[in-house]
């Protein structure tokens, strides 16, 4: 129903939200001014002692400096009596004064069947639970004996019979004068095919009344007492009064006592949600024999931020879990998601109460997952990833499940909760210790001092060089993290010798996918550490590191500097192993070994100069390469000077 304009406004203007927060708070004396309409008062929506909450009558909004909450008179009533948005609006009208707008008249004989349709159902209800107590149900009667059902949850929950017969509803209405186009139209009947009276919907089926949020029934589920019958469970045809997408089984009760605090759990069965009531779990639902849908979800959400999803624990109840998850993923929100509490093997929550009492349910819901925890789970279930192509396959996936995601913020925390359950699958012994990893054990390697780390005449090769590589290597990619997604499995793949160098890998990783990696890096290691990279020498003159947002200087240098790193890890562990061997009998394919992963390191090292500057090198006689165009310019200038008082030094040779 849509309101006419200017009708909020003035149902604003009658209403004091002073009034209707007063119902619920007690005001703060000293604090709040009831003359200028400022009052304070402990926050309704979280437990604090001081008083936080903050209500301006002028303005006619609340906010509560603790929890953030806010909004006008009709959100409050919203969010404290767990009602719809037009349900708060008819309060307040009410208690205003107001007339809620009048319907067209095609809509007020729609509204007039509709509850003629609710009267049929109701007498309906009524006929199906005399036919439980009469002798007909002495086997339904039974059954739920077994299913140990007191008498006071079947009255709580209406619970009736439809006896074996054709006509047994279909008679008992009309004989007390319903139109047989409301017995069709309810849903209680179905034409026959044979040109006879209609015949009833249920026959031989323990009777569960379905009702809406205000309580009106709008339906029935039945389970059928033949163990042969085709259909186990069935619902009403929907009708006008039933949309079966659009309904939950216990909807109002739930909703009330999720109002009160209890956590909405919503369960696969019209049996397992009583049981859950009995076990003293009263915000429970259950979908209508399908899936759950996106407008159940809807539902589910304004009853709870954050429903549980309490599925058995059978192979179809984890599928139907898995189906939940595609489906919300592009309905996420901020503050709104969901849990999922998978029950033991072959248990629904009904077996588990009956077994193990209702402790051992709020154990399992206490355990529930986030659903970002049931995604991983999921795609990882039974796989191995032993290779890099397979690693690169699960990183593929899961980004393109992320993408579903709407809301940017939430999507970058999914990436970032994916990224941490990465680490943790692959990387389960690094620690960024220094040392190298050989043989299946860690060689522990002596740490160097800071002074020491950051000078590059400490040595020219080896373990200071690597250092100085990967700080290279972090640095560019902290500046232009662009290219993080490109150079993420090859980053992730350094194994750091040096313990901040690893530290900071792992952090500026985990942070790839956020919007603003440097400033959440900084955040999560401190400033001063950023910076103390950054001012590394041999960083800071590192020409991608410089020029930030050169993509193509910035890749290059990632490029040359992984190589270099990646064929240096190489040749090491070659080395190693020779050192080995060598205890034992030297023969030719280690030499070669050591031949083939030395000849690759100076590949790389070549390839590098030859590709910063794409001259003709040599090679020095303390090993560093030297550019020959330099080396020439720099002997004509030795040319040039007089280095003694009687004239240029003699030529030599």
């Amino acid at each position: 129903m849509s309101l006419p304009p200017g009708f909020l406004d003035e149902l604003r203007s009658r209403t004091s939200i002073v009034q209707v927060v007063g119902r619920k708070v007690m005001w703060e004396a000293r604090k709040s001014n009831q003359g200028k309409g400022d009052m304070w008062a402990p926050c309704p929506f979280h437990h604090e002692k001081t008083a936080s909450f903050h209500v301006d009558d002028r303005k006619g909004y609340y906010y509560c400096f603790g929890c953030q909450a806010k909004g006008d008179a009709i959100k409050f009533v919203t969010e404290t009596e767990n009602v719809g948005f037009m349900e708060a609006v008819e309060i307040l009208a009410e208690e205003a004064g107001m007339t809620m707008p009048k319907r067209d008249p095609q809509a007020q004989q729609k509204a007039d069947r509709r509850t003629q349709l609710s009267d049929v159902m109701e007498m309906a209800v009524q006929h199906f639970r005399l036919m439980l107590n009469a002798g007909a149900g002495s086997e339904a009667r039974a059954y739920l004996d077994r299913r140990g059902m007191a008498q006071e949850t079947r009255d709580r929950f209406d619970i009736g019979f439809a006896p074996d017969g054709w006509q047994g509803l279909w008679d008992a209405l009309t004989g007390k004068g319903v139109d047989p186009d409301l017995i069709m139209g309810a849903g209680l009947a179905k034409p026959s095919n044979k040109g006879g009276k209609p015949y009833d919907t249920f026959r031989n089926r323990i009777m569960f009344p379905i009702r809406d949020a205000r309580g009106k029934c709008i339906a029935f589920g039945g389970r059928a007492m033949d163990p042969n019958d085709n259909a186990k469970y069935l619902n009403s045809p929907e009708t006008e009064l039933f949309d079966k997408g659009r309904s939950l089984y216990n909807h109002g009760p739930a909703r009330e006592a999720a109002g009160k605090g209890q956590p909405l759990i919503v369960a696969e069965g019209y049996m397992d949600v009583i049981a859950l009531c009995d076990a003293g779990f009263g915000a429970s639902v259950a979908p209508l024999g399908t899936a759950v849908t996106e407008n159940q979800l809807q539902l589910l959400w304004r009853i709870s931020d954050e429903p549980i999803i309490a599925l058995d624990g059978d192979k179809a109840g984890i599928r139907a879990a898995m189906r939940v998850v595609d489906l919300a993923l592009p309905l996420l929100e901020a503050g709104k998601s969901l849990r999922f509490a998978i029950m033991p093997d072959g248990q629904d929550p009904d077996d588990l109460i009956k077994a193990k009492g209702a402790s051992a349910v709020q154990k399992v819901l206490d355990a529930a997952m986030p659903m970002v925890n049931l995604l991983w789970q999921r795609e990882i279930e039974g796989k191995v990833f032993d290779s890099p192509e397979r690693r690169a396959a699960l990183d593929k996936l899961l980004k393109q499940k992320i993408k579903l995601i709407q809301d940017p913020s939430i999507r970058s925390h999914y990436g970032e909760a994916i990224k941490e359950l990465r680490f943790h699958l692959f990387r389960p012994q690094r620690g960024g210790g220094k040392g190298t990893f050989k043989k299946g054990k860690w060689s522990a390697e002596p740490t160097v001092q800071a002074h020491t780390k950051t000078s590059m005449l400490a040595a020219s090769e080896g373990p200071v060089e690597r250092r100085v590589r990967e700080a290279v290597v972090l640095a560019v990619a902290l500046v232009n993290p662009e290219l993080l997604d490109d150079f993420e499995y090859e980053i992730e793949s350094m194994n750091c010798l040096d313990q901040d160098n690893a530290h900071l890998r792992d952090v500026l990783l985990r942070y790839a996918n956020t919007p603003d990696p440097r400033s959440n890096v900084e955040m999560a290691l401190g400033l001063e550490m950023v910076e103390n990279l950054l001012r590394q020498p041999h960083v800071a003159i590192t020409p991608a590191v410089r020029k930030p947002g050169d993509m193509a200087l910035a890749r290059m240098t990632l490029t040359e500097e992984l190589a270099k790193l990646k064929t240096e890890r190489g040749l090491s562990e070659e080395i190693a192993e020779a050192e080995e061997d060598l205890l034992s009998v030297a023969d030719e394919a280690m030499t070669w070994r050591l031949g083939q992963a030395a000849e690759a390191r100076n590949r790389a090292m070549q390839s590098g100069l030859d590709e910063e500057g794409g001259g003709d090198f040599a090679v020095g006689d303390n090993g560093a390469p030297i550019d020959k165009d330099e080396r020439a310019a720099l002997d004509a200038l030795r040319e040039m000077i007089d280095f003694t008082r009687g004239g240029k030094p003699p030529r030599k040779g």
